[in-house]
């Protein structure tokens, strides 16, 4: 959901800003341009979550993924989610590592 743009992640934030950044430069046709290419973007990535979670599995084995794998993409998607609601810690810390 990150890379299609959905509110309230990371990806979405991106997006948003180049398209500001663009759109502070009068550069409105490449605005337009970009909103159009990510908007099929997004179908090919909100397709590849419905193919997930709603279509029947070919196979039935059973998957086994260790605890430290479980544990290091919960950590992400969380920090997708928390850097998406409070984008203003990360914009911060962008900041300061380039001053």
């Amino acid at each position: 959901f990150s890379l299609a743009g959905v509110p309230p992640t990371v990806g979405f934030f991106a997006k948003l800003l180049v398209l500001k950044a663009l759109m502070d430069i009068h550069m409105v046709w490449l605005a337009v341009y970009a909103m159009f290419f990510a908007i099929v973007g997004a179908f090919y990535y909100i397709r590849i979550v419905k193919t997930m979670y709603f279509e029947a599995p070919t196979d039935t084995c059973v998957l086994s993924v260790p605890v430290d794998m479980q544990a290091v993409m919960s950590v992400n998607g969380l920090a997708l989610l928390v850097l998406g609601l409070f984008p203003a810690v990360l914009m911060q810390a962008c900041q300061l590592a380039f001053s």
